[in-house]
């Protein structure tokens, strides 16, 4: 009899709380949307976050809910988009092209160096010890944590110490400007056709002694550009992007060092463009 009624109770303790369980089911489910995997799926996994979401999964939940557009996956470009797009019934939208930037053109060919640096080569090591040795402490320390860190290979350095970076390869993921200890690599909208190659608080021959090729803040360059497009701050030219449709090369041909560039999507490596007249973009 005792073993009959064990039985019961447990069967009953058992179905008591199945129904629990069940009901508990049923009003806690968070509903996820089958499309969701669908798109996670048709993405291109890197899980980079250039997109600015923690990875493809989160990126797929946001476009199903309609907060971010298919072409805001850098690194799926316009067949994944359109693809996305197709699979949603909705438009692919037009994300605007950036890429990561150096900027600075301070190689070994032309900034000074003041001390050699014999310790672990990394750039955040040689940040924390000495600086690295160069005479412009705002310049690129040249020890390639940056192509290190970078998934997509599209980083490499270059004979005079500083990283060339892949139009065609870099997803804007920010591994680079993350890892930067002297934050020289910025990401930039591909239309941004000037660029300063220069981030130092230096100016005039205090710069010139510590790099060829540095800005010495004469500000020639904002003078030369349509009002507003430069300005001088911090004894550097700043852009204003809501007027680049107003750039135009004439601001880099007089400045003395070649410290500002006009690019039409090239990356660069301190090297001296061609500054034959150009058409305002």
């Amino acid at each position: 009899m005792d073993t009959i009624t064990a039985i019961a109770f447990l069967f009953g303790l058992a179905s008591a709380l199945g129904i629990v369980l069940a009901v508990a089911n049923s009003r806690l489910r968070v509903y996820e949307d089958p499309r969701i995997d669908h798109i996670a799926d048709i993405l291109p996994g890197n899980n980079c976050g250039a997109c600015g979401l923690p990875g493809c999964r989160a990126f797929a939940e946001k476009v199903v809910d309609g907060e971010v557009q298919p072409s805001d996956c850098p690194p799926g470009g316009a067949d994944t988009a359109a693809i996305v797009a197709d699979f949603l019934g909705i438009e692919a939208g037009e994300a605007v092209p950036k890429t990561a930037r150096l900027l600075c053109a301070g190689g070994t060919n032309v900034a000074k160096q003041m001390v050699e640096y014999a310790g672990y080569r990394s750039c955040r090591a040689a940040a924390a010890v000495s600086g690295g040795g160069k005479a412009c402490r705002f310049g690129c320390l040249g020890f390639a944590d940056c192509e290190t860190v970078c998934d997509f290979d599209a980083i490499e350095m270059s004979p005079t110490g500083l990283p060339i970076i892949s139009l065609e390869k870099c997803t804007t993921c920010g591994d680079c400007v993350d890892i930067c200890p002297v934050d020289l690599i910025e990401i930039l909208p591909v239309e941004q056709h000037l660029v300063v190659q220069c981030k130092s608080l230096l100016e005039g021959d205090e710069m010139l002694d510590a790099c060829k090729v540095g800005c010495t803040a004469c500000g020639r360059c904002a003078a030369d550009a349509p009002a507003g497009v430069l300005t001088m701050k911090n004894n550097l030219p700043e852009f204003n992007l809501e007027l680049a449709h107003l750039q135009t090369a004439a601001a880099v041909t007089r400045c003395p060092t070649n410290a500002i560039v006009w690019i039409e999507g090239q990356q660069f490596e301190g090297v001296k463009w061609d500054r034959s007249p150009t058409p305002t973009v």
